[in-house]
């Protein structure tokens, strides 16, 4: 796979997205087709698109890979993730029938205008400049993630400085989402979806042909091998990856950085009931458990190709890159192209509907455009291009930040820092809903950055000296904390209202 080749792909690939964007944004590119996709989406179109941003690249590329870390003293981590997915589902299950029947009897455009309702308006504002920080913060992360992979493979050929390549992808998304908004991407997220899950059969096909095994035999083998491990029962307090850790954390971070998170909710608002809604997010969870047992046969696969070749992956400088290398280098040009499909499928369906996001909560949020005479008013509209382009700018900006810092797994690196930033949000939700007290308002902001701070102390300051490791569970003892602290400033009781 030459770096031209590569190349080629990816400008044929962005001219087809430019082509959805264009007929989708034809007829009319207002706000409410930006925001809501006008309410009209169909709940089976966004289910299947879903899975692609849920993925990401982060999951294409990482998960397979760490599959053969081991931590310090530890077992390998085998399928152990897929706990992780478990707790995953049982987190979408709760959005299903907790949090969106909440959002449907509010009709909410933004959902952290429940905040306001609900415990105030500086609560309101910390909530939704939460989501703001976090969604940034993870989809950098994940754009990063392919960003690293086509500068290695594509552009270092041509001696692109690295900003050039993140400059280069973020401008193409924004070209593309600029118009259309939610209703081109509901379209081209089922376009990447497709792509993603076409890639990962193909490259189950394509390594296990290299390997000289077919299919069935190839994942026979990954059955009876040791990768296979999926549950860990052993030492409670010392392996992050035990089972009941690996649940209870997949599940708090599902629940936060999917339910309390306008990027994914935008789209099950975008649909005509709340029927509809759940049956798209149990649709999505189904397809979401299976796509990810495929991932992680991938990634077995793998470190079975890469002992039969002689590939070693501390050459490689990590286990992120195991992955482009095998496909890009040893397996031809046509697994190479569907292995780049792939990627960028997943990550632009990330980022694109993140962009969207972000710009949706800070224009409703901070510029009140729901509480306009008229929303869709060309000066709001325009006012709604500039924001876009803003975001994707600072997207930008912490892109080159974090590759200058970087210095962990990305996977690791993503729900870490979710489970500092999500955390409060979680608490916050968690408090209005569960509870009928009213909060000190102006001290919720407050609240929102000591949580996060004094979790951080405790994980890197009291837990090292004790036998108990923290691991994804961090986000659920984040959220506890900001819960008891609103529960102790409580001044008392509030009346119920219909809606809440």
């Amino acid at each position: 796979m030459t770096p031209l080749v590569l190349l080629s792909f990816l400008v044929v690939y962005f001219g087809i997205l430019l082509s959805v964007a264009y007929f989708t944004s034809k007829k009319t590119s207002d706000n409410s087709t930006f925001f809501v996709a006008n309410r009209s989406a169909k709940w089976y179109m966004v289910a299947f698109g879903m899975i692609g941003v849920a993925l990401s690249g982060v999951t294409f590329i990482s998960v397979p890979g760490d599959i053969g870390n081991a931590p310090a003293g530890l077992q390998p981590n085998n399928f152990s993730y897929f706990q992780f997915v478990l707790g995953n589902a049982l987190g979408f299950i709760v959005i299903a029938y907790v949090l969106l029947p909440l959002y449907y009897r509010m009709q909410l455009t933004s959902i952290y205008t429940y905040l306001e309702e609900r415990l105030g308006h500086r609560s309101y504002k910390s909530g939704a400049m939460i989501f703001l920080i976090s969604r940034t913060i993870g989809s950098a992360f994940r754009l990063y993630l392919v960003a690293i992979v086509l500068q290695r493979y594509i552009f270092d050929a041509w001696n692109v400085p690295f900003i050039v390549t993140v400059a280069i992808c973020l401008v193409l998304i924004w070209l593309y989402t600029n118009k259309g908004g939610l209703k081109t991407i509901i379209i081209t997220d089922m376009m990447q979806t497709t792509c993603l899950v076409l890639a990962v059969v193909l490259s189950i096909y394509f390594m296990a042909d290299g390997l000289g095994w077919s299919v069935t035999e190839a994942l026979e083998k990954v059955k009876e091998s040791s990768y296979s491990k999926i549950f860990v029962w052993e030492n409670l307090l010392g392996d992050t990856r035990h089972v009941l850790k690996h649940i209870i954390g997949g599940m708090f971070v599902t629940i936060a950085m999917t339910g309390l998170d306008q990027d994914l909710m935008q789209k099950n608002l975008s649909m005509k009931t709340i029927g509809e809604a759940q049956k798209n997010m149990m649709t999505f969870t189904g397809i979401f458990v299976v796509i990810n047992i495929f991932f992680l046969a991938v990634g077995a696969l793998l470190y079975f190709y890469a002992e039969a070749n002689g590939i070693s992956i501390a050459e490689l400088g990590k286990s992120d890159y195991l992955y482009p290398e095998i496909a890009l280098n040893y397996l031809g040009m046509v697994p190479g192209t569907v292995f780049m499909m792939g990627l960028t499928a997943a990550t632009f369906a990330t980022t694109d509907s993140a962009l969207t996001a972000l710009t949706t909560s800070y224009c409703v949020d901070f510029l009140d455009f729901n509480k306009k005479e008229d929303p869709n008013d060309p000066k709001l509209v325009k006012q709604r291009n500039v924001v876009h382009l803003g975001f994707s700018i600072v997207m930008l900006l912490v892109i080159l930040l974090f590759h200058v810092i970087n210095d962990d797994s990305v996977v690791t690196a993503i729900f870490k820092v979710a489970g500092y930033t999500y955390g409060p949000l979680l608490g916050l939700f968690s408090f209005g809903i569960l509870t009928k007290l009213r909060v000190r308002d102006g001290i919720v902001p407050y609240i929102c950055v000591i949580s996060p701070i004094l979790i951080f102390l405790l994980a890197q300051y009291v837990l090292p000296y004790t036998a108990y490791k923290i691991g994804f569970e961090l986000i659920v003892y984040n959220g506890l904390i900001t819960f008891l602290l609103l529960w102790a400033t409580s001044p008392g009781r509030i009346v119920d209202h219909k809606n809440l």
